[in-house]
């Protein structure tokens, strides 16, 4: 198995942490830099022609490409511990709590998205920023309001780890990266918390990856 990644990417962080859940350790981690903009390069393009990370080849079969579509994958070949509930209604909520971050939210402060603000449209980074808090606060508050539900539990599905609660760590990571006050959002934050007492999520978090600060 190999792994394209990059320490700051919240996308290959949910990725990662289902690697450490299911004891999946790839033969090869490969990064592409987009500080440095090397997902745009011809070599990594044929992997993944969005250019964007992160992307995951497992043998000789087609490259694995969106974070929720590789936990899957990486869910139903490796069915332990599973991360999704058995029954239809709480799968389909906890895909939907999922959704809402890695879909709805995520998408809109990436650095591509970033990067065209302000090259293209010639916004300064103080109203690229702003753009950044706005989004993610706007998914926290939803998020927040979802986890009032009596299904929430210890994490955000009862009281077993799932795809939800993976993603809502990179929601929270995310969150930290750009400046967003967590107090308003309180069950989020607990359960954040909860999650990084998890090995599986400590050592997946951004900052202790390769190259990231020390800070």
């Amino acid at each position: 198995m190999k792994v394209y990644s990059f320490w700051r990417s919240l996308a290959t962080y949910r990725v990662r942490i289902t690697l450490n859940l299911k004891g999946i350790v790839p033969e090869e981690i490969i990064e592409v830099n987009l500080m440095k903009g090397q997902q745009r390069e011809a070599e990594f393009r044929a992997v993944n022609p969005m250019m964007a990370i992160p992307a995951v080849v497992d043998g000789p079969g087609p490259v694995l490409f969106e974070s929720l579509a590789i936990i899957e994958y990486l869910d139903e070949t490796h069915p332990n511990p599973p991360l999704l509930p058995k029954d239809p209604r709480g799968r389909a909520r906890v895909r939907g709590i999922s959704q809402l971050i890695a879909a709805d939210s995520h998408p809109l402060i990436v650095p591509r998205v970033r990067e065209y603000l302000e090259h293209e449209l010639k916004l300064d980074q103080q109203t690229v920023m702003a753009w950044c808090k706005h989004w993610h606060g706007r998914a926290l508050t939803a998020l927040e309001t979802h986890l009032q539900d009596k299904e929430t539990g210890r994490y955000c599905h009862g009281d077993q780890v799932t795809v939800a609660d993976i993603c809502l760590a990179s929601q929270v990571a995310g969150a930290k990266f750009f400046n967003v006050d967590l107090a308003p959002f309180p069950t989020v934050a607990r359960i954040a918390a909860t999650c990084n007492e998890i090995d599986a999520f400590a050592r997946a978090h951004p900052l202790k990856q390769p190259g990231a600060p020390a800070a």
